[in-house]
């Protein structure tokens, strides 16, 4: 493996936590523990977790509520998790529950006992894939644009959309939540427009790029667009067949 990540393996139980450690050290990786969800929160706050291994711990529910912590963070809103839930026979008092089950986010699951080399390679190809991926946010006020942009978008191995927005203060809300690598911006929305909502958000974001969509792909609107930092304009009659390789070309610049 050519990368090194840093992991977060939460569980109580130290021979798995001791065991899964062995295992993705020998992958180049390096690990961080906590036994409990205080300090599972803890380093979370601290930053620099870019995978998390979520085992059991006390009381039933910790797991879960630490779970939607990672998802409601800016900062590790999309790493990979990887659920590893209680033995069968402890599902009851130890395990997630069905209603929490229902809620992840996550395809990696596993029951235990389990073998912790088969945790470690999920672990590697979910992150793999969150590697090569540019994560996209869409801002339209019209569900039948956002659904088009979708579709295309869909068919692409290395381009997510992260969430939507339909209007400009929602654009730069969200921008902010998800820290994408890309905003498709329309410019004429209720509230915010998305000419300022452009300026706020590149404004605080660097590494975050726009590309502005709008029928409107008069002069005027085209040099507004770059002086509030958006890296390109496509009017929405070419989206079909410039908007992917924008992305693309943005997402590196």
């Amino acid at each position: 493996m050519a990368r090194s990540t840093t992991v977060l393996i939460v569980d109580d139980d130290p021979h798995f936590c001791r065991e899964m450690t062995d295992a993705l050290m020998e992958d180049g990786h390096q690990c961080k523990q906590a036994a409990e969800e205080g300090k599972a929160e803890h380093l979370i706050a601290k930053g620099s977790i870019c995978a998390v291994i979520l085992g059991t711990i006390a009381p039933r529910g910790a797991a879960f509520r630490l779970h939607q912590l990672l998802r409601q963070t800016p900062l590790t809103h999309d790493i990979p998790i990887v659920v590893v839930d209680a033995k069968r026979e402890n599902q009851l008092t130890r395990g997630w529950r069905r209603d929490e089950a229902m809620q992840m986010e996550t395809p990696h699951y596993f029951q235990k006992p389990v073998r912790k080399a088969a945790v470690a390679a999920a672990l590697d190809r979910a992150l793999d894939r969150a590697a090569v991926q540019i994560r996209v946010l869409v801002a339209d006020d019209h569900a039948m644009v956002r659904e088009g942009i979708r579709a295309l978008l869909s068919l692409q191995r290395d381009i997510v959309i992260v969430d939507e927005a339909v209007d400009g203060g929602e654009a730069v809300e969200k921008a902010r939540r998800h820290t994408p690598d890309v905003v498709l911006m329309d410019i004429v929305m209720p509230g915010m427009n998305g000419l300022e909502a452009t300026r706020r958000i590149c404004s605080g974001r660097k590494d975050t790029k726009v590309v502005m969509l709008s029928q409107y792909d008069d002069d005027e609107n085209v040099m507004a667009s770059t002086q509030m930092g958006a890296q390109q304009f496509i009017s929405k009659r070419e989206v079909s067949s410039r908007l992917v390789e924008a992305i693309r070309a943005v997402s590196t610049a």
